[in-house]
């Protein structure tokens, strides 16, 4: 069965979902690991913890923000939530509702080619939204080109040991009919008169069960999109991000230049995203039932963030390190990438916004050090204006990567020498931590198996897995192939009682829920069958927390407050559903938080230090005020987790869940 990739996806760097993996050497400013020797890991070893949970499984899906999933939820109880229903952008049905100008859209100018415009002067209002585009999502289902499957056979002989059987037919449903890169006709008389603000997806289909287009998630895209300026500034919004040209921002550069002149007769369809941004999902029309399920019964964050602008590459990272890695020559020490490896977004001479250098195969990286690099100064004089004045924490001489290229590592253990990889990174990452203090762990990853054999139709995302980049992982062939296995070791380990005390869980390509490859609703099938395996076993689930979210935004729209913390980030809000004994009641937290409070939460519980000098498990966790609980009033700062959980008097009581 071959895969095909979708150009301009992530996939397209995966050695995964489809190609060969990209090249190598060794990475950065040096810091000591904390695991001076390979130390010896006990599988199942859980040690002693600050509270019951004695396993953390977290489930990182794709590409979904917190309105795009949650946008219409709402709490029972005296629980309250911030999103597109709460606010009054849109109604219960998903029409506009009586704020529905709060998210609104603009078009701009940026033309000047001497400078990346963060925050455009000239902006206009859409008076209807550019169209929906199909992009690369699938036209037709098709045996050999999935997804999706042209029939229930092949994707039962793909992902049957992977989902319910009553799962599956999910896999052969959902294609466009219409061909890549055309608006999005499925949206009917809609589609080129779509109102300026946030609109429901599910209203193509009628259902939510369809491969949508992706909308572009890179890093200078982001912040763009973002139009964060101290201007914008309010009580309920210090840091003044608008989140109001993610529409423009789509249609005049889209996933990047890759350094080639704009196409000629360029239009607002001409990078196949048109308004994909702008699509929610709602749940009150019956979309994510599972997650509706799960959220109603446990507890969601609305205040928990991507870490990092942009996409699945450096935010995976993020999970693993608690930072970025940055390019060297191989041996440790700083070097300059290829110069067409750097970003460039400053405007290429005529365009509106069409960036020098950037995409899947141009720019990635940035010396953010240095205020005189394209890009760079802007975002910095930015951060210098908050309050708060947050430290870009860039590192002199080091050019950090900011979006995807493939790890140094394949899965043999070998360095990737192809093209558009990142040398081998000797950053520190959890695993270090958790390996100092014998602590076991586990990154399991669906298609690893085939992946390891270097097979053209892995599903296996390798830019996902954080530790693949690592030396400190990779450089014992023993080591890592006790510690990076497969989804059907993840079961086996349940199965037999040697789960680890922390387990990373990712699906692969085809369910990992990222817009046109996948579907959310095939995320929540791989997520239901893993809550499942560990509810049916009473002492697991009783030392059990089930982190549930995905890498990043995918670049949808949210109308979350962001917290600039460092250059980096952070980026809009995303979906995290937090499943345990201790965890029950239909709860929405409110804390400040992004994928390193993931590592916080680990840390406390097993008490680990901070996993370098200067990662970000060393900021404080956020003082909240009642008035507006959602802004930290000692930025930057983000919580460990710890409140989305009840330990005393919780988790004795009989297992009265309700079957999801």
């Amino acid at each position: 069965m071959k895969r095909t990739k979708n150009p301009g996806s992530r996939h397209a760097l995966q050695a995964g979902f489809v190609v060969g993996a990209i090249a190598l050497t060794t990475a950065g400013i040096v810091f000591p690991s904390l695991a001076q020797s390979q130390p010896q890991s006990a599988a199942g070893a859980s040690g002693n913890t600050a509270t019951p949970i004695k396993h953390v499984i977290v489930i990182v899906g794709e590409n979904r923000t917190f309105d795009q999933v949650f946008g219409t939820y709402e709490p029972h109880g005296d629980q309250r939530v911030s999103n597109l229903l709460s606010k009054g952008i849109v109604n219960a049905d998903g029409t506009p509702g009586r704020n529905f100008a709060l998210a609104a859209q603009y078009s701009a100018e940026a033309t000047d080619p001497t400078r990346f415009e963060l925050s455009p002067a000239v902006k206009t209002p859409y008076n209807v939204l550019p169209a929906p585009n199909t992009g690369y999502a699938p036209t037709a289902a098709s045996d050999t080109n999935a997804p999706p499957f042209a029939t229930l056979a092949a994707a039962r002989a793909a992902e049957g040991s992977v989902l319910y059987p009553r799962d599956l037919v999910q896999l052969t449903t959902g294609a466009t009919g219409l061909p890549t890169r055309v608006p999005d006709t499925r949206f009917g008389a809609n589609t080129f008169n779509l109102p300026n603000g946030p609109y429901q997806i599910s209203r193509v289909g009628p259902n939510y069960d369809q491969y949508i287009a992706s909308p572009v998630h890179r890093f200078y895209q982001a912040w763009q999109q973002a139009d964060c300026n101290v201007a914008h500034a309010n009580a309920k919004d210090p840091s003044g991000c608008k989140m109001d040209l993610l529409a423009w921002v789509e249609t005049s550069v889209g996933a990047g230049s890759n350094g080639k002149p704009q196409p000629p007769s360029f239009n607002d369809q001409s990078t196949g995203e048109g308004s994909t941004a702008l699509g929610f999902y709602n749940v009150q029309t019956g979309d994510m039932p599972y997650f509706t399920a799960l959220a109603r019964q446990y507890t969601i964050s609305d205040n928990y963030h991507q870490p990092v602008m942009g996409g699945t590459g450096a935010n995976s990272i993020m999970l693993g390190t608690g930072d970025l890695i940055y390019y060297t020559d191989g041996k440790g020490r700083l070097s300059t990438p290829p110069a067409n490896e750097i970003e460039d977004p400053r405007p290429q001479p005529g365009t509106n916004n069409w960036y020098a250098q950037d995409g899947y195969s141009g720019g990635s990286y940035s010396e953010c050090a240095d205020a005189s690099q394209p890009g760079v100064g802007p975002i910095r004089q930015y951060l210098a204006s908050l309050p708060y004045h947050p430290s870009a924490n860039c590192e002199p001489g080091a050019y950090y990567l900011l979006n995807n290229y493939n790890p140094g590592y394949n899965g043999d253990g070998t360095v990737n020498t192809s093209t558009f990889t990142i040398p081998p990174s000797p950053v520190p990452t959890i695993a270090d931590s958790l390996e100092a203090k014998k602590v076991s762990w586990k990154y399991y990853g669906e298609g690893w198996n085939t992946f390891v054999k270097n097979s053209p139709t892995t599903v296996y995302c390798n830019i996902c897995n954080p530790f693949l980049y690592e030396t400190s992982v990779m450089k014992n062939p023993a080591f890592f192939k006790q510690h990076l296995q497969d989804t059907s070791d993840f079961y086996a380990d349940i199965a037999g009682g040697t789960l680890p005390a922390v387990s990373f869980v990712k699906p692969g390509g085809l369910l990992d829920g990222h817009p046109s490859s996948s579907k959310y609703g095939l995320f929540e099938a791989f997520v239901r069958k893993i809550v499942d395996s560990v509810r049916v076993r009473p002492d697991l689930w009783a030392s059990t927390a089930i982190l549930i979210t995905n890498d990043e935004g995918g670049g949808y729209y949210d109308s979350g407050y962001i917290q600039p913390i460092d250059y980096f980030g952070d980026g809009p809000r995303i979906p995290l559903i937090v499943v345990s004994a201790y965890s029950r009641g239909g709860r929405v937290v409110h804390q400040y938080a992004d994928h390193v409070s993931v590592l916080k939460f680990i840390e406390r519980n097993w008490a680990l230090a901070p996993v370098t000098r200067r990662s970000r498990d060393n900021l404080p966790n956020p003082v909240q005020l009642r008035s507006n609980p959602y802004v930290p009033v000692n930025a930057p700062a983000i919580d460990d987790l710890f409140d989305a959980f009840r330990f005393h008097g919780a988790g004795h009581e009989d297992d009265a869940d309700e079957d999801l």
